[in-house]
This record gives structure tokens, sequence and C-alpha cells, in this order.
């Protein structure tokens, strides 16, 4: 061999022993979001956990959520980074994952019942005195707790073996039971959804779509992977699991701002020594409770119903827009069963134009391919044919057909929005009468508007150029926000020019209290979903703003369950009362000197003044 060859040839292999050695030393990227960020030099997970707090809204008006960015194009490729990672819903081609596939040495641990192999994972320590108020409800309702089992039955192998593939605390797994009760079309005052109570832009941020058709807030899929990738960027920021569950309720920034109080103060900075929103001092120990009952129901009286430990679920990716209808039909389930595990979805197919998936059954999966397989794509979905009337525009055709101006656009290759009279549209409409589909958002909306209020009678109002929430519940002298609830909605959501709102009047009656809130009653706040219905239209008016409420309107009786270390006159000054106060709502306080953990106490007090 020539000299110069080998000496060549030495240098080669040298420079590519080190770029090896090189690659194995580079320290991994733990999320999407991260790798997103170093592409396009938008922030990563520590930057957007440090932006976090800047702006208040969320579950139950406490969560404080983050803007990460004011660069549009580095969103975009954030939320491109997170679907090529599959953390938002995308598919390839006729494949079927088997959800649940985890590794092998879970896999292999010989449990029966998925609560053993939940248990196997806890972690997290707590004070039993800490958490007694919480855990002393949750003994106390095994009703209650049955019915949170049966609606986690079909999505609970999932989340756990999410939660295992992270090496995250199996106390976790037990997370949306604090967040929405495991209702899927939970909906709170702070325009948090699903399972995982995402907000609008926190949900955007982890690649969770939100259209007209659909809202991946509420997808199982989707939202459990986005909720546990955002708990551990949390994670990533600071190094403890109880600072991330209070992050996750109250945003980071409202966390590391009491940190630094304590700091300044010389006072430890876990999460049992700051001082917190009221429901975020309250939020870890009702998980640690829950878990606690998980970990030991026998102790607590507690039948807890067994889960089969194996995979229930499996997605089945799509190529075309489905009707809902018919895909139950292939898969022998029924419609209702088929939006149970599909509940992003807000109408009554898939989206147009977007590659999806379904949940099923993992047994029904292969009937569901084998079948679909043999239809045609263009009968997946029914067409109509409209003839343009005068007047008529696209907007007005759209609602008619409840669909929208995109739809028909695209479906009709539209250029403009002026349509000539006489002209005819194909229109993509149900299979089958709308009353099939039975959770719709506007099915949903009409369920809760139709609910029975005590001594209460139902007005219908048709909404009004001008018109917000506030000046309409002024009008009815009703709660601002007790009217959003009774129309499925937030406050801050948008009002369309001749929308039907429910309002709730009373009756001849002694006026009600102000509305009570327990600390443990998650399946009470919970309610159904609405997703701006023709706000999303081209009619759509946005009339959130609201001025200050009166203070009739924003005082609150709550239940309080006191904590180690609590007393009468820390109690008063966290809640800006008086102790003379909280003794005149609570006549037993009278007889005793001491408080214990795990009493509750009622409360009145100011929503709007409670804060860090």
């Amino acid at each position: 061999m020539p000299r110069n060859n080998f000496f060549l040839i030495l240098i080669v292999a040298f420079v590519v022993s080190g770029c090896a050695s090189q690659k194995v030393e580079t320290a991994p990227i733990y999320s999407p979001l991260d790798k997103a960020a170093k592409q396009t030099g938008a922030p990563g997970s520590a930057d957007v956990a440090a932006a976090d707090g800047a702006a208040s809204e969320g579950s139950e008006g406490q969560r404080s959520h983050f803007t990460p960015t004011d660069n549009p194009k580095a969103l975009a490729d954030i939320s491109q980074a997170l679907e090529q990672e599959g953390t938002a819903p995308g598919s390839d081609d006729g494949q079927t994952v088997v959800l649940d596939d985890i590794n092998e040495d879970s896999a292999a641990q010989p449990y029966d019942d998925l609560w053993d192999r939940i248990r196997e994972g806890f972690s997290l320590p707590y004070d039993e005195k800490q958490i007694a108020g919480d855990l002393n409800w949750f003994a106390n309702n095994q009703a209650y707790l049955e019915r949170v089992v049966e609606r986690a039955r079909p999505y609970l192998h999932f989340v756990v073996s999410e939660v295992e593939k992270r090496n995250m605390p199996l106390e976790f797994a037990l997370l949306p039971v604090v967040e929405s009760a495991f209702q899927p079309f939970a909906y709170s005052h702070g325009r948090a959804a699903g399972i995982w109570q995402f907000i609008p832009s926190t949900g955007r941020l982890y690649g969770l779509r939100q259209n007209w058709w659909y809202d991946g807030r509420r997808d199982i899929y989707a939202s459990t992977n986005a909720a546990l990738n955002y708990l551990k960027n949390l994670y990533g920021e600071f190094n403890d699991w109880e600072l991330v569950l209070a992050s996750y309720n109250s945003g980071a920034g409202t966390v590391k701002r009491a940190m630094l109080k304590n700091q300044r103060r010389g006072k430890p900075t876990d999460y049992w020594s700051l001082r917190l929103p009221p429901e975020t001092e309250g939020y870890v120990p009702k998980l640690l409770a829950i878990a606690a009952i998980v970990a030991d129901p026998e102790k607590y009286g507690i039948n807890l119903q067994s889960i089969p430990n194996s995979p229930y679920l499996a997605r089945v990716d799509l190529d075309n827009q489905l009707d809902l209808a018919l895909a139950a039909d292939l898969a022998g389930l029924s419609v209702d069963e088929l939006y149970t595990l599909n509940p992003g979805f807000n109408r009554w197919a898939t989206e147009p134009n977007a590659k999806g998936y379904l949940m099923l059954p993992l047994e029904k999966e292969k009937q569901f391919r084998e079948q679909l397989a043999v239809i045609p794509p263009e009968e997946h979905i029914r067409w109509e044919e409209h003839k343009v009337k005068k007047g008529e525009t696209i907007a007005s055709i759209a609602r008619t057909y409840n669909t929208t101006s995109q739809v028909l656009v695209q479906v009709n290759k539209l250029r403009g929005n002026r349509l000539n009279p006489g002209r005819t549209l194909m229109i993509p409409v149900a299979l089958k009468d709308t009353t099939v589909y039975t959770h719709t958002e506007d099915k949903r909306r009409s369920e809760i508007q139709n609910t029975p209020r005590a001594g209460r009678a139902k007005e219908v109002y048709a909404v009004k150029a001008g018109d917000t929430f506030w000046s309409i519940s002024r009008s009815f002298d009703v709660n601002v926000m007790q009217l959003a609830k009774w129309n499925g909605m937030s406050p801050r959501d948008p009002l369309a020019i001749g929308q039907k709102l429910v309002v709730w009047v009373k009756q001849a009656e002694p006026e009600e209290p102000a509305e009570e809130v327990t600390a443990a009653a998650a399946e009470d706040n919970a309610a159904e979903d609405n997703s701006e219905d023709d706000a999303k239209r081209e009619s759509a008016v946005d009339l959130t703003r609201l001025a200050s409420p009166p203070e009739s309107v924003t005082m609150r009786w709550i239940n309080y369950v006191v904590r180690r270390g609590d007393s009468l006159a820390r109690i008063a000054a966290r809640f800006r009362v008086t102790v003379a106060q909280v003794k005149s709502w609570n006549s037993f306080l009278a007889k005793r000197k001491r408080l214990r953990p795990g009493q509750r106490i009622k409360l009145y007090v100011d929503v709007t003044s409670q804060s860090t």
C-alpha cells in the first residue's frame, strides 16, 4: 500500500472516529419542543417555563398559561416539529397502531389488574396529615369513585403506558381524576377542555388542533401525549414533581414567584412551604389523596373495581373524511360508544382535508379495516346538490348544511365570495338523521341548556349586536358565570349575532345563596364543551371584553380544608377576610380554640382578589 494512501486512511479513520464519539457525547433533546427550539431559534422548554404565568387564563379561573414567543413562524415550526414527533395527530397511510405497546420489562410484569401495575409505579411521598381532608372526602364517596373508574376504564391502560414510557411517577396517570374526573367532554369556565383540561393557547403550543370540526384538547390520544410532554418539560425546569404539579395548575411563573419570595425570606422553597393560590394549594393534596386510596383501598373501606391490565385501544389511521355513524356501523359500535372513544370530533364526521384517525376497541379494529376497505372513498360521506338562490351567500349556505365556508370553497373550487343564482354546489352532509349523532357540539350544548334548574324557569335569548355575557346577565339579573355554564360555555367565549342562549330566571322564591364550591367535587365543576360554533365562521363577533363586575357577582362560598400549620389568622389573611368574619360563618369555632388538619370551614370570599 502506498505510504500516502496509508496516512490518508489513518486521517479518515480519525475523523470518522471523532464524529462518532462526538455524536455519543451529545446531550439528548428530551422533548419535541426543545428540538423545535434548537431548529428555529425559538425558546425551548426551559425558556417557555420561565415565561409561564405571564397571562392568566385557565381551568376554574386559576391556571395560568404562557405565550412562548411573539414569532408566528417559530410557533408554526414548533407545532410542525411536534406533529412530526407524533404528539399532534397525524397518520401513516393504512397503518393501525396498537396503543399501550410498552417496553418489555413493563409488559412482562405479572399483573392481571391494572391497579396493581399502577401501585407498583407510585413514588411521590406524602404525609397523611397533609392530605387528610381530601382523603376523607374520597373515602366517603364510593359512588363518585365508581363513576370515575367507569369513565377511565377505556383510557387508563393507554395513559399508564404513556406515563411509563416517560419514566414518570404513575401518580400522574391519575391526574385526570383531579382535572376532569375523567370526563372527556369536560369544559371549565376558564375555557379548559378534555380530561387534561388544556386551555386553547397551551393546547395549540403542544400541537393540539382546534377548529370547527375537531378539538384536539379532547382527543384522548393527542391530549395525553401533549399533557405528559408538557409535564416532562416542567420537570426539566423544576426537577421536583410536586412543583411540576403546582405549575401545571397555576403556571410556572406563579410557582417561581412564590419560590423567589421564600428565598428572599430565607424560607424553604418546596411545594408545602410556598404560599400559592388556594386552588393550587389544594391541587397536589387532592392527587396524593386519590393515589393513597388506589394504593390501599381496603384501608379506607373502598371497593375499587378491577380494570384488566391489557391494551384496550387501537388507533386506526384514515386517508379521507369519514361519517361517524358509518364508522360506528363498520366497527360494530353504537354512535355513542364511538364518540366516547373519539371525543375530539365536534360534528358528524372526521375532519375534511386532514389525515386523521379513529380510536377503536382493539377487538373491533380488524373488522373495521376490512369493511372500510371495500367502500369507495366517495361513499365515506353523503353528497347533496344545492342550487344557489338569490341573496344566498357561502356562509349562509354553510350554516344551512351544518358545515363551513372553507369546505364549500374547496369542494366546489370557488373563487371569491360571490355566488351567481342558479349555480349548483356539491355539499358534504351526514349519512343519517342528525339525531343519530349523539355527541356533536350542538347536541352536548342542547343537553346542558335543557337541564332543569331548581326554582328557575327557562327563557331563550337571541344575541344582538353589542351583547356580551356581562350585559345579558345584567338584563336578566343572573350571575355571569351561571349564564355561561347554563350554555356550556365560558364567559370568555365569543358570541355571534343571532346565537341562542338559555337563561334560567328565578321564580317567585327566596333568593338563592351564592354558589358553594367544594374542594373535592371536581366532577360537578365540569361543564360540556362549546367550540365557538358560529364564532369560527364568518359571522363571528368577539364580544368578550367585560367591565369590572360588582361585588354581588364575585363573592362566593367556598369550603376550605384546614392544613397542618394553619391558624384562623393565617387563613383570614390568605383569603383577605377577618378572623371575626371566619368565626361568624362557622359557629362551631367559637367553642374550639384549635383547628384540626382535615377540618372544613366555610368562607365567603371575593374570588377576584385571591392571588399569590
